[in-house]
C-alpha cells in the first residue's frame, strides 16, 4: 500500500542520509528542493571533519516524474546493496513496490519503462527511480555497470517485483 501523505518518516530520512553521508564522505549544506543536480558544499574545517562534500541527488521524483511516496502499515526499513550487471545481460521485466535510490558507480545502464519510454544512466547518475512502473534495464556494453541500490520501504515490501 502506498501512502498518499508527503511526509516522510523521520527514520527512513536518516537512513538515507547515513547512507549518502558515507558514499559522499561529508555533510551537505545545498538547500535546493527538487531536480537530480550534483553541488559541492563547503563547510568550515574542524579536525577530523571533512572540508567540503559532493551532493549525489536531491529530489521528490522519480525519473518518470512520480512524487516520492513511501509505504505505510509496516515498519520502515531501508537496504542498500551494490548490483553488478554483466555485459549484455538485462534485469527482466520487473517493478518497484517503494522508492529506491540508485548509483551508478560504473558503466551505462539502458532502461527501457512501461509505454516505450528509454533512459540511459551513465557513471555517475544519481536517480530514484519509477515506482509501480514495470521497466527492464538492459546493460548494451561491452564494461559491467555497477550500480549502489538504496531500497526505502518496509517490513514485507518487496524490493523488487518480477513480472
Amino acid at each position: 500500500m502506498i501512502s498518499r501523505s508527503r511526509n516522510v518518516p523521520r527514520n527512513i530520512l536518516i537512513a538515507l542520509a547515513i547512507t549518502v553521508g558515507v558514499l559522499a564522505a561529508g555533510c551537505s549544506s545545498d538547500s535546493s528542493t527538487s531536480g537530480s543536480s550534483t553541488t559541492t558544499s563547503t563547510v568550515a574545517a574542524s579536525p577530523g571533519k571533512p572540508e567540503s562534500s559532493v551532493v549525489l541527488n536531491k529530489q521528490a521524483q522519480t525519473v518518470l516524474d512520480q512524487l516520492l511516496q513511501y509505504p505505510s502499515g509496516s515498519q520502515a526499513q531501508v537496504s542498500s546493496a551494490i548490483l553488478t550487471i554483466a555485459p549484455g545481460v538485462s534485469t527482466g521485466l520487473h517493478k518497484h513496490d517503494a522508492p529506491m535510490y540508485a548509483y551508478i558507480l560504473e558503466g551505462t545502464l539502458t532502461v527501457t519503462y512501461e509505454g516505450g519510454i528509454v533512459k540511459e544512466f551513465s557513471a555517475g547518475s544519481a536517480i530514484l527511480e519509477a515506482v509501480g512502473t514495470p521497466h527492464n534495464g538492459e546493460n548494451k556494453t561491452d564494461k559491467p555497470v555497477k550500480i549502489l541500490v538504496v531500497n526505502m520501504g518496509a517490513e514485507g515490501v518487496a524490493n523488487s517485483v518480477t513480472l
